[in-house]
């Protein structure tokens, strides 16, 4: 059930994005944002409306052999965000097809490359998306947020009791340390509360 909250914001990154549609230059849209708070869904929804590319952050995640204590100490230093630069964003800032290989967490390795054809409208979903390394490149920037108890309700619910855990206990903590320390929310162009909203 959605709160006439959300459907407000809602409402709103669709005219937001209905008028980038509209013009000439092509426009790159991130969503950040809190686990469990619905950025991949909310993106794929967008994806579909506007018939856009669609790149997700968990595709970057940093190899193994990159995690040295000096780079996950660095606020969101635990995503490869140069490769993402690299082979997503300084192409689509040339209009030009993109060739990534997404990382695969349980081969520990990468997979086959991905080509995905230049569109008008592109949307970067996940945390990290909004690393300072990035930001220059988006032209809107969305920040999702919910509530604690009902995050990790929606992650019990996705991965287990088990994976919530490692959430709690790892993956949490280092988010809201990249939120706190780059006051995220306070640089994006729209923040949307999604608690209430199933």
């Amino acid at each position: 059930m959605q709160t006439s909250e959300y459907k407000a914001s809602y409402s709103s990154l669709c005219n937001t994005l209905e008028n980038f549609y509209r013009t000439d230059e092509p426009k790159i849209i991130a969503i950040d944002g809190r686990c469990g708070s619905g950025k991949t869904t909310l993106a794929k929804q967008l994806a579909t409306k506007f018939d856009s590319t669609l790149f997700h952050l968990d595709d970057f995640f940093l190899p193994f052999e990159m995690k040295t204590n000096e780079r996950m100490s660095e606020p969101g230093g635990n995503v490869h965000y140069e490769r993402f630069k690299e082979e997503v964003l300084l192409p689509l800032q040339s209009g030009s097809t993109t060739v990534h290989r997404p990382y695969n967490c349980q081969q520990k390795a990468l997979d086959d490359p991905i080509q995905t054809a230049f569109k008008h409208l592109t949307i970067v979903e996940g945390v990290y998306s909004l690393h300072p390394a990035l930001q220059d490149f988006y032209d809107y920037k969305v920040f999702l947020t919910v509530d604690k108890n009902v995050q990790r309700k929606r992650i019990q619910q996705r991965n287990g009791k088990e994976k919530l855990e490692t959430f709690i206990q790892r993956w949490i903590p280092l988010e809201e340390h990249y939120f706190d320390s780059l006051q995220l929310e306070k640089q994006c162009d729209l923040v949307i509360n999604t608690t209430t909203n199933q």
